[in-house]
């Protein structure tokens, strides 16, 4: 089976599972590959939003069903869990619909709002209109950069400097992720 054919097959899943583990990069993955032909982007959407929703209710529940769990009642100590619950009791719909665009509040946002008052079937229903919007927007700018991708691809087979480039940016960023990532759990 070639590259191509395995891609066809698994992508929409692929994205699907990106979108609930990781998030923005695998939608926008899903966009360059239903510009490239090998997959549908409606499906690279739906499969996008599907996930992110998939993914933002099962936290929820999380957050709803353990919030009185040792790991949630240290979570709600962290900063971030607690400016995310000061903005769901300040403007729940609004919150909810937006946290999943804003950097740093994706993840802990569903588990936030799950330890809230907030009603099951509000937070499903403003969770999947907004999960619909991100699907569609990040599934969009990457079938629409599509062709820059293509271009800069074309140029990285030819230029082994520019590999060598994206190696040591991606060395840096790890260096960085793991000084910060240390430096979080020292605080």
């Amino acid at each position: 089976m070639s590259i191509e054919a395995l891609v066809a097959r698994w992508g929409a899943a692929a994205v699907f599972a990106g979108a609930a583990l990781e998030g923005e990069a695998a939608v926008i993955a899903g966009g360059l590959l239903a510009h490239q032909g090998l997959i549908a982007l409606p499906l690279a959407m739906a499969a996008g939003a599907l996930g992110s929703f998939v993914a933002d209710q099962g936290w929820f529940g999380f957050g709803r069903r353990f919030r009185d769990h040792r790991w949630v009642v240290a979570a709600r100590e962290r900063p971030a869990f607690r400016r995310a619950v000061d903005l769901v009791e300040r403007r729940p719909i609004g919150f909810i619909f937006a946290f999943r665009f804003l950097y740093g509040l994706r993840t802990v946002s569903p588990i936030a709002i799950g330890t809230t008052a907030v009603p099951h079937r509000l937070y499903a229903a403003v969770n999947a209109v907004s999960a619909a919007l991100w699907g569609v927007t990040f599934a969009t700018i990457g079938y629409l950069f599509g062709e820059a991708f293509e271009e800069a691809l074309g140029r990285l087979r030819h230029d082994a400097r520019l590999w060598w480039l994206i190696g040591a940016l991606l060395a840096a960023g790890a260096v960085f992720a793991l000084w910060r990532w240390h430096r979080d759990r020292r605080a």
